[in-house]
């Protein structure tokens, strides 16, 4: 029996309206983990769902001890139900998986060993060959391009891949909200876990329900890529990134301002050469430049304060203690 009830595995699964798949991905867990002889526990966290998702979950629960249920409410998203999950789990090794049968749960034991005897902190699967339309195949290989290229992470070629595998102590060291777990091997990496792997891993068609991705996902992951960015790299320093471009304006705005006092001075001392300061495009460039320049300025500057005033501003992540 392992101390304050671990297990081996816990298998987190965040679903929406998958009641369908259900019964066969728990059976198929279950005997994977027999024959593995894994100690696990299955964590279904329903996301709302508006079908009868959440009475087959407790159907499940009453003929394997190991099923464990979570239900919101309302809809949150993929992120809160993952957070909440990983809140939860109890496994050395936390898998994470799609409810819709797309993810293979032979991969397991495979992802198990790269967790606990390769030494990887994370391992994300890699759909090599699948089986959804060209309308979301080609957007997905450009986000994971960018991904890639934002993050520094360049060995993983599928972000967003819902089975993934990772140290317990990962899943409770990072937070994973709005949309951000497309983003997870990234908030890993920034939370001091870099050693991260890949595995490709099998893809099946989807055989109940249907799809949940849209355009929409795509345009978000993108804006959600952008923020994560900014806060790592200005999330406690902002005065770094407006301050600098308020200092670029001040700049700007004062070279034109030059430019206009000289053709003024000038015109004032020749009778040839008529100058009027309001007709001159450098005149409203200055004024422009000036205004804007000093938005940007403030807005680091509260920024600053606001970071100097966060009760997590040295919330910082220690591996190792004397």
């Amino acid at each position: 029996m392992k101390e304050d009830n671990k297990l081996d595995i816990s298998v987190v699964v965040p679903l929406y309206n998958e009641a369908e798949s259900l019964p066969e991905l728990c059976a198929w867990i279950e005997r994977v983990m027999n024959e593995n002889g894994f100690s696990y526990e299955i964590l279904f966290v329903n996301d709302g769902s508006t079908d009868e998702s959440w009475s087959v979950i407790k159907n499940l629960s009453t003929k394997n001890p190991a099923v464990h249920g979570i239900c919101f409410s309302r809809n949150y998203g993929k992120s809160p139900a993952l957070n909440t999950g990983f809140g939860a789990a109890k496994g050395d090794v936390v898998i994470t998986m799609d409810a819709d049968l797309q993810d293979s749960p032979d991969e397991i034991p495979e992802l198990y060993r790269m967790i606990t005897e390769d030494g990887y902190d994370l391992v994300s699967g890699w759909k090599k060959k699948r089986y959804d339309p060209l309308s979301k195949t080609i957007p997905t290989k450009l986000f994971n391009a960018t991904a890639r290229k934002v993050s520094g992470i360049k060995n993983l070629h599928d972000f967003n891949c819902g089975l993934k595998a990772y140290k317990n102590k990962v899943v409770k060291h990072i937070e994973v909200y709005g949309d951000m777990h497309r983003y997870i091997p990234y908030l890993a990496k920034n939370a001091g876990f870099d050693k991260i792997g890949e595995k490709v891993v099998h893809h099946q068609a989807r055989k109940y329900g249907t799809t949940k991705f849209g355009l929409d996902r795509f345009v978000n992951g993108y804006l959600d890529l952008g923020t994560l960015w900014f806060q790592t790299k200005f999330g406690i320093k902002p005065m770094h990134l407006f301050g600098l471009l308020g200092s670029l304006m001040f700049v700007l705005g004062f070279l034109a301002v030059l430019v206009v006092l000289i053709l003024k001075i000038v015109a004032m001392n020749s009778d040839t050469f008529d100058f009027y300061v309001t007709n001159s495009v450098y005149f409203y460039l200055a004024l422009a430049c000036m205004v804007m320049g000093l938005q940007f300025f403030l807005t680091g500057f509260i920024g600053e304060l606001i970071t100097r005033n966060s009760p997590e501003r040295n919330n910082y992540q220690i591996s190792e203690k004397f």
